[in-house]
C-alpha cells in the first residue's frame, strides 16, 4: 500500500524518530511511503541517505520505498497517485492545500483509511480512546472519519514500534566490539576528561538539563570499578558541560565520552552496550525497553506538570522497586531529596521483565496493518 504520514517537528528526536522509524518498518515490509514533514534536516544523521533518497535500512541492499516530501509541497498528477492511508502523526493536522487538492481528486465516498497517531502514555485514557471514530466536522473533507490510534504497554492499546527483524539484530549484535569502537566515536570535549575505566559500569546519557545531573555524574564515581559515561550529542553534552564547572576543583570528574550524532542504528547499539541507559522523550524510552537494560526516563516536561501522572503511570505499569520510582522522581524534579543509590540489579530484574510482556504483545505496526485492513 501507499501511505501519506505527515509529521511537524516540535522535538526533532522525538516526533520525527517515531516517524522514521514507523516509515522504515513499513518500508521492510514492502510498503510505500511519503513522509511530509516541515524540518527533516535532523534525518541527515538520523537517517543517512534519506534526503537524498537513499536510505537502506540495516543489512539491505536496495533503497527502502520512503519519499521525503516538504510539507507545504503540492500533489502532483499524474505522478502522485492516491494513497491508501493517512496517518496524522501527534496531533498535527493535514496541511490545509493537501486536503483540497485530495477532495478535488478523490472519490468522496470511499476516502483513504485516516489516522491520527497519538502520543505513548500509560495512562487509563489510553485503553479508552484507542480505535475510536473522530468525526470530521470541518473542511473539504467533512462529513468523513478519521480515528484515534494511541501506542501502548498493554494488548489493550496500539502496542510499541517493534521492527521484525529487532530481535536478531540484538543476537548479533558484539557488544564487547561496539565498547571498543566507542571512544574513537568521541568528539572532541569542551573539558579534559579522565581515561576511561577498562571496566565498570556503562552508562549512555540522553538527557534535557536535569537539575541533579551534578549529583548523578558525583554518585555513579562511587562504583569501585570505576565508571563509563557515553554522553549523546547536543542537549545532553551540553548539559554535562555545565555540570561538570560547578564541581570543586579538588572533587574528581567522571569519566566521559561526548558521542557524536548518532543514526538510529547505532543509537540502538548505543543503548544494547550499556548497563544502564538515561533516555528521554518516547522513541528512546521505547529503544531503551527493547534493550532489556536498566533505564532512567528523563519525561517531557509540561507547564501544567501533566507529566507528572503520566511518569507515575509508566511506571505502575513498569512495576518499578522503589529506589527505582525514587530515582524517577528526582531525576524529574517532583520529589526534592537526594538521589538515591543505583541498584542495577534490581532495576534490570524489572525492566527485563517489563520487555517479556511487551514481546508477547503484538506490535504497532502489525496491528495497525490490522486495523487499515478492518477500516479499508
Amino acid at each position: 500500500m501507499l501511505w501519506d504520514i505527515f509529521c511537524k517537528v516540535i522535538d526533532n528526536h522525538g516526533d520525527l524518530g517515531v516517524c522514521w522509524r514507523l516509515c522504515a518498518d513499513l518500508a521492510q515490509r514492502g510498503h510505500h511511503v511519503r513522509l511530509w514533514v516541515d524540518d527533516p534536516q535532523a534525518l541527515a544523521w538520523m537517517a543517512p541517505g534519506a534526503l537524498e533518497g537513499a536510505y537502506k535500512p540495516e543489512g539491505q541492499a536496495a533503497a527502502a520505498n520512503i519519499q521525503i516530501r516538504a510539507w507545504d509541497s503540492a500533489l502532483q498528477a499524474p505522478q502522485d497517485i492516491p494513497s491508501d492511508v493517512w496517518i496524522e502523526a501527534f496531533g498535527c493536522e493535514l496541511p490545509a492545500h493537501f486536503l483540497t487538492q485530495a477532495s478535488n481528486t478523490l472519490n468522496r465516498a470511499k476516502l483513504p483509511v485516516w489516522l491520527n497517531l497519538e502520543y505513548l502514555s500509560a495512562e487509563f485514557y489510553v485503553q479508552r480512546s484507542h480505535r475510536l471514530p473522530s468525526p470530521v466536522q470541518h473542511g473539504p473533507l467533512r462529513g468523513h472519519t478519521k480515528w484515534f490510534y494511541y501506542p501502548g504497554f498493554n494488548n489493550r492499546t496500539g502496542g510499541l514500534l517493534r521492527e521484525p527483524n529487532l530481535a536478531a539484530r540484538q543476537a548479533a549484535f558484539d557488544a564487547p566490539a561496539w565498547r571498543a569502537r566507542a571512544d574513537a566515536l568521541a568528539l572532541p570535549s569542551q573539558r579534559e576528561a579522565p581515561t576511561p575505566p577498562a571496566s565498570g559500569c556503562r552508562t549512555s546519557l540522553f538527557c534535557y538539563e536535569p537539575a541533579v545531573l551534578g549529583q548523578a555524574l558525583a554518585l555513579s564515581d562511587l562504583n569501585p570499578e570505576g565508571h563509563r559515561w557515553w554522553v549523546t550529542h547536543g542537549r545532553a553534552h551540553q548539559a554535562v558541560v555545565l555540570a561538570l564547572n560547578q564541581f570543586d576543583l579538588a572533587s574528581p570528574k567522571p569519566s566521559w565520552t561526548a558521542l557524536p550524532a548518532l543514526s538510529q542504528f547505532e543509537f540502538d547499539h548505543l543503548l544494547w552496550a550499556s548497563d544502564l541507559n538515561f533516555v528521554r522523550g518516547e522513541d528512546s524510552l521505547v529503544r531503551a525497553l527493547w534493550a532489556g537494560k536498566p533505564l532512567v526516563w528523563h519525561i517531557y516536561p509540561q507547564e501544567d506538570n501533566a507529566h507528572h501522572a503520566k511518569l507515575e503511570a509508566f511506571l505502575d505499569w513498569l512495576q518499578a522497586p522503589a529506589s527505582l520510582r525514587d530515582f524517577h522522581r528526582v531525576w524529574n524534579g517532583i520529589q526534592s531529596t537526594p538521589l538515591p543509590a543505583l541498584d542495577l540489579p534490581a532495576w534490570g530484574i524489572c525492566v527485563q521483565k517489563a520487555r517479556e510482556r511487551l514481546l508477547a504483545q503484538t506490535d504497532l505496526l502489525t496491528q495497525l496493518l490490522q486495523f487499515v485492513a478492518e477500516k479499508s
